[in-house]
Parts: C-alpha cells; structure tokens; sequence
C-alpha cells in the first residue's frame, strides 16, 4: 500500500486525526500499517482536500498590539537559512515548523479566508496599491501589514496584478526586503508573490532559501523560479530539500519544464516514498518518459528501482493522479521493469516493491490495462519467478521486523494471497 507521511496534509485542519503511516519508505525506515479500507479512504480524502491549496489563515490581534509585544524577532528566512546550515542535505524538520512568529498565529482562531474563491487576495491586493500608491512608502511598513488578512499560497491573480500595476523596481525592492526581513509568515508570502511576478535571475537564491519552508512557500517559490532561467537548477536544489507537499509542489514544476537535467532526476529520484508522491507519480513517468527509459538494456539500477516504486504508486492512487489505467504505457514498463528485476540482487524494498506490483497486477482486470487475460498472466509470472527465488525470500526474511506493524500485515494480505515462500505458517502450509 500506499506510504505514510511523517505528517498530515498541510491543508487539513490542525486538531484532524493524525494520518498514520503504512509501511517502509523507499529509504528502509519503517513505518506502521492501516487496514486497506482506511488506506483508500486516506486516499479519498487527501484527494478531496489537494486542491483547496487556500490554507485557513487565522486572524491575528490588531497590528499595533502585534507591534507593541513582537521586540526584535528572527525572520523567516533567517530562520530557514538557520536550519538549512543544520541540515544542508535534507528537508528541514518539520518543514522547519514553528516559524518564529508561531505565538501570534497560534492565538486567534477565527479565520478570515473568504468563502468566494473569485474574491481570495483581493483585501491582500488593496494594501498593495495603497502602498505602492504613496512615493515615499517604504518595505519595512508591509512587515506586518498582511497578518490579519487572507494570504493564499499560490499564485494569485489580484496579487499579481497589483505588482504589475506598480512600478517594477520598487515591486522588486519590496519583495527582497519582505522575503529577507520579515517575521511575519504572511508578509513574506506576499513578498514571495511579489518576486513570483517578475523575472529577475537575480532573485533565485533568495526565492530557493525561503523555497526551503515548503509547505507554505513552495508552490510560489515553484512558480516563481519556473519564470526564470537559473530556475531548473534551483528547483532541483530545493526538490532534493523539500518533503511532503512542497515536494508535490516542485516535483509539478519539475515536469512541466522539460529540462534533460530534471528528466535524469526524475526517472531515479522524485519519489522518496511518501504517500503524497500519489499526486505526481503518473506526471512524472508522462513528462520522463519513462516508457523509453525502462527498455533500454544498459539501464542502471538507480532508474530501475524508482521505476518500481512508481509502479507501485500508480497502482494505488487511485483519487489521487494517474493510475496505471490511465497511463497508456503501462504493459510496456512492467515487462521491461520485471526483466531488469531479474537481473539485480534482492534487497527488501525491492521485493517489497515488487510484491506489491505483482498483488495488484493479480487484481487488476486485463481491459483495465489494455492487454489480455494472457498477457496480463505473463507479466505476473514474471514477477512470482523472482519473488519466489531462494536468495529473494531470504533477503525478504532478513529484513523482516515482527515488531513493525507493517510486516504481519503484508505476511496475512499480500504474501497470503500471492503464496509467497517464507511467508506461510508452518501449520498452514499445505
């Protein structure tokens, strides 16, 4: 099944049930299981709450209390750049969450979002043109001047067009010193906007950093480095960073730019095992390529393996992107895939991997894939010959952790169903 994320959508309400786990990432940390019901429900619903990319912003206490009680306080990109130098190789825990102006979001529970779509950004878009409006306005006036009104966190046509109203140096003026100071969350969106609405290569260093606080920033940090040509690079630099849905947002960028840079990272590395990858497993094997890919006989076992974890992804996400239904290739990836398997060494998110393809290929009606009953067969037993193999099973054994929720729930479902070896009691072998 479909695995865990270390956290909740970020799109769902705080207080909601916190989403568990269902098994090992591609990276061999294990995780817990749910039923299969409640993991299509899981589904469904983070399905349903994707596109309401309109976070609840909650109103705050009036500005001048806010100003009276902040004192001297870290910016946001301070504050990334901070646990960037901490953790320069990964995701930032947490996506670098509390921001450092937590305390005054935290307080207020109204909300201030509009109900009408048409009009979300507009109150933003005001406060602009009444800045940008007076000539001797200055950044530092906007640094809280957003904290209390519907800031949303894609690109917004009320706010785009207020930049384009203005003039462009003070836009960009304006959008460095929000995205560089400020301490408030909403403010420096609104500066990320800002530079989202231009196209200067010298601002991608500055829009990649706060890029880094990616489940509010990345979708406009995405959009705006998409419009520049340093871009590519950057936005694989951030995609290496990011996890959970700022990883959706840049993987998205990422196969719409049609860059040869970003086709190689994308056939070995866009999937990390989160079950968020659902959004983007199908957008990534289209904009690869992957069908072409995965024939090549000399392919190297890095593509190989994320090949077999985008199987398995689009086996299952159904509601959630493009499923192997919907993906014309899929009989050509998942004979070339089972070919290049048996040629490599066996290694537990491999035969995982592999299991899990093999469960649903036995599952699925051959019409739903475009081949038949025959063929569909075929390709299944080239699957159980590897899982079935001494040194398969054994590696599969090895790793198995009696202790994580996981592995007697893929002993009682798929390997049950599959009559994999090692798997079966003993009492109840035939």
């Amino acid at each position: 099944m479909p695995t865990g994320s270390r956290r909740h959508p970020k799109n769902r309400p705080a207080e909601s049930a916190h989403w568990e786990p269902t098994e090992p990432r591609a990276d061999g940390r294990s995780q817990g299981a749910k039923s299969t019901d409640r993991l299509a429900d899981s589904f469904v619903l983070a399905c349903c709450q994707h596109d309401q990319e309109n976070r609840v912003l909650r109103s705050p206490m009036s500005e001048t209390a806010e100003h009276g009680s902040l004192g001297p306080r870290m910016s946001l990109y301070d504050h990334a750049l901070r646990l960037h130098h901490l953790n320069p190789d990964t995701a930032l825990p947490r996506d670098g969450e509390p921001y450092p102006d937590e305390e005054h979001h935290r307080r207020d529970g109204r909300t201030r979002r509009s109900d009408d779509a048409r009009r979300q950004g507009m109150d933003a878009a005001a406060i602009l043109d009444s800045h940008f409006a007076r000539s001797d306005a200055k950044p530092s006036e906007l640094a809280w001047a957003f904290h209390d009104v519907d800031v949303p966190i894609h690109h917004n046509e009320h706010i785009a067009a207020a930049a384009l109203r203005a003039d462009r140096q003070r836009v960009q003026e304006t959008g460095r010193w929000l995205v560089r100071h400020s301490s408030d969350r909403c403010s420096a969106l609104i500066g990320t906007a800002l530079l989202a609405a231009d196209w200067a290569d010298e601002d991608v260093e500055i829009i990649r950093t706060i890029g880094l606080l990616s489940e509010r920033f990345g979708v406009l940090a995405a959009h705006a480095l998409k419009r520049r040509r340093g871009g590519v690079d950057a936005l694989l630099w951030l995609a290496e960073r990011v996890a959970g849905w700022g990883r959706v947002y840049i993987v998205e960028a990422l196969c719409l730019g049609g860059s040869t840079r970003a086709r190689s990272w994308l056939l070995r590395r866009a999937c990390d095992g989160d079950y968020l990858n659902g959004y983007f497993a199908g957008r990534v094997a289209t904009a690869a390529h992957l069908h072409e890919a995965i024939v090549a006989p000399d392919a190297d076992e890095p593509l190989i393996d994320h090949t077999g974890r985008l199987l398995k992804i689009m086996a299952q996400c159904g509601g959630m992107g493009t499923t192997w239904e919907h993906y014309p290739p899929t009989s050509i990836v998942l004979e070339a895939h089972a070919g290049h398997l048996a040629h490599q060494a066996p290694t537990l998110s491999r035969y995982l991997d592999a299991a899990h393809i093999a469960d649903d290929l036995a599952q699925a009606a051959p019409d739903r894939l475009g081949i038949t009953a025959d063929h569909r067969q075929r390709l299944l037993d080239q699957y159980l010959v590897v899982l079935c193999r001494p040194d398969w099973s054994e590696a599969a054994q090895a790793g198995f952790d009696p202790d994580n929720d996981y592995f007697p729930w893929f002993a009682e479902t798929i390997a049950a169903r599959l009559r994999l070896p090692g798997f079966t009691e003993p009492d109840t072998d035939p």
